[in-house]
């Protein structure tokens, strides 16, 4: 059988909840001294209620702090400390580029832009994408430099970068307006935006954009010589390796591509 329901003996003081809100006049309160209660002051030997009561305010306090909001150690900083971010300083502090230029034939009439049309590094084809993108919206003439379609391309632009100490071939695309290096994906969309891009274009001469009849707008076509097998058949040598076209068996298209960067150059 239950035990019958009995008043409890035990004395409940009116205190301070740990889930109820806490501010300044709380603190004010638990920090001021109960002497309104008996005329004379307090006397020296503590007694066991003054000695609860301390102990009853040092436990609310306590809550009292603890409920506080506290800032993460590592954002508070002095005014001589360093920031706490560097890497995003440095995204804003960004190295001016090189001041680089091409001697090619027509560079300085036209965009010249070094890319890669294969999917093998799906940012870089997707950079190259928007890049040639952007430049095809302008009434200029492009020549467009696939790396992947001519290895001798990525020589190319080692040597154009040979004084900035580069061992392997720069991040594509990499683009050239009027002979002058402007550069990579972040650089031309940035220019881009803001419009920079399209006064630098307004100093080259308009052409009326249209697809080459010769290569169908690829800029390179079988070689004549071998006819795109890259190997030619003597008598004397048997067969050896075609000097005329590149290691994919094609040439560029004379209608409408640059020739190439001579070494000297």
């Amino acid at each position: 059988m239950w035990r019958p329901w009995r008043k409890s003996s035990v004395k409940i003081h009116d205190t301070y909840s740990p889930t109820a809100s806490f501010s300044f006049k709380d603190i004010h309160h638990l920090c001021t001294t109960d002497d309104s209660s008996s005329p004379f002051p307090s006397s020296p030997s503590p007694s066991p209620k003054n000695v609860s009561r301390v102990f009853h305010r040092v436990c609310a306090a306590n809550l009292i702090f603890r409920s506080w909001p506290t800032r993460p150690s590592n954002q508070l900083l002095r005014a001589d400390s360093e920031p706490a971010n560097p890497k995003s300083d440095s995204r804003q502090q960004s190295k001016p580029e090189p001041d680089v230029r091409i001697s090619l034939p027509g560079a300085e009439t036209s965009i010249v832009v070094y890319f890669t049309s294969l999917r093998v590094v799906r940012p870089t084809f997707e950079d190259c994408r928007a890049v040639t993108t952007i430049l095809r919206s302008f009434p200029v003439r492009i020549d467009e430099r696939d790396l992947s379609m001519d290895a001798s391309f990525a020589s190319e632009l080692q040597r154009i970068f040979q004084d900035q100490s580069q061992t392997k071939t720069p991040k594509l695309p990499r683009v050239f307006i009027g002979g002058r290096y402007v550069g990579g994906a972040e650089e031309v969309k940035q220019l881009h935006e803001i419009g920079e891009l399209k006064v630098l274009v307004k100093e080259l001469p308009r052409i009326e954009r249209g697809v080459c009849e010769i290569c169908g707008g690829h800029r390179f076509v079988p070689c004549d010589v071998c006819h795109g097998s890259h190997k030619v058949y003597t008598e004397k040598l048997g067969f050896r390796t075609c000097s005329a076209c590149n290691e994919n068996g094609i040439v560029r298209c004379s209608s409408c591509s640059f020739p190439h960067l001579s070494p000297n150059s």
